[in-house]
């Protein structure tokens, strides 16, 4: 039988709470999860249990005190993915084992925006390498936020001089210049999720003054017809929902010194005729290109609630075994 021993791990005040989290939530789960003991009897944390156990937990814990001395913040989703990593045996106190392969993006306003799988990870490679990138994933797998965060750096960087966001107003159609309001008030409403992203990375303030002098700058999908976009970093989201023919259009906005990121959902297509879908047909038409990145996320990237990826998994099980 194995015996119950103690691990000390040294760590700062600030960082215990970090990770000890709301409440002790994350210890709890750790706790919970590698049926050890954690106290805080001050100067670090102390674990019990036998010696596979201690090990676990300590990898874990020693993982989520790294995103905190990173400045990332920490969210209960990163502590349950760390605890069903599979952990590699730490050698000290500074070891991170699953944590070094993640890339910080940007500082945003909450602290650093970083990858939080291997597939978010390998997406911001593809963006850091490649002018144009499509990026294909369900809801909350974070194809849309990264490819912001991605186009603030660069923004504030002096790397661009605009990041331009577009997206098709399918439930709008024709009537979109009929609707109350200027340009902004008018596609608002369709932007919502990109809006909010930016508000979470740069705060109300920051977004307003960038706004304002056209830094940051909201373009409906038909409004970008001839137009050339120099030294600008352009996103078209929820782009499943392009024909073939706006795909084109709007692909050959790019101009000299630009980035184009094209995010969407092939199985989210809301269009009459779901095969005229721009997205599919241009990653087949594209993918092997020079210079073209693809990026495929799926429900194992999903960073909402946990339940997410579950819904997502039992839709996509549902549509194999209707073809099989």
């Amino acid at each position: 039988m194995t015996a119950v021993k103690d691990d000390f791990i040294p760590l700062t005040d600030a960082c215990v709470l970090a990770v000890a989290g709301p409440a002790e939530r994350y210890l709890a789960m750790v706790e919970g999860a590698f049926k050890v003991l954690v106290e805080m009897p001050g100067g670090g944390l102390v674990v019990s249990g036998d010696a596979r156990a201690r090990q676990k937990a300590r990898g874990v814990i020693v993982a989520i005190s790294d995103l905190y001395d990173r400045g990332i913040e920490i969210t209960e989703t990163d502590v349950r993915r760390l605890i069903e990593q599979p952990a590699s045996p730490p050698s000290d106190s500074t070891t991170s084992p699953p944590v070094d392969q993640r890339n910080t993006v940007i500082m945003g306003r909450r602290g650093a925006i970083a990858a939080k799988t291997a597939g978010q990870a390998a997406y911001l490679k593809e963006l850091a390498e490649k002018d144009l990138v499509f990026a294909m994933g369900p809801a909350g797998s974070g194809k849309t936020f990264l490819a912001v965060a991605h186009g603030v750096a660069l923004l504030l960087s002096r790397r661009v001089d605009k990041l331009i966001i577009t997206r098709p107003a399918v439930e709008a159609g024709e009537r979109l210049g009929f609707l109350p309001g200027d340009l902004n008030e008018k596609i608002d409403p369709y932007l919502t999720p990109i809006w909010g992203a930016l508000d979470d990375i740069l705060g109300a303030q920051v977004l307003a003054k960038k706004r304002e002098t056209k830094e940051i700058e909201v373009a409906p999908l038909a409004y970008m017809r001839g137009r050339t976009l120099n030294y600008a970093y352009v996103i078209i989201d929820e782009a499943q929902n392009t024909t073939r023919m706006q795909m084109k259009m709007f692909l050959t906005r790019l101009g000299e010194g630009s980035k184009m990121v094209v995010t969407g959902d092939p199985s989210q297509v809301d269009l009459p005729n779901k095969g005229e879908s721009g997205l599919a047909h241009a990653v087949g038409l594209l993918g092997t290109v020079k210079g073209v990145g693809v990026a495929e996320l799926t429900a194992d990237d999903i960073v909402r609630h946990e339940l997410v990826a579950r819904i997502v998994r039992a839709y996509d099980n549902e549509h194999k075994n209707s073809f099989s």
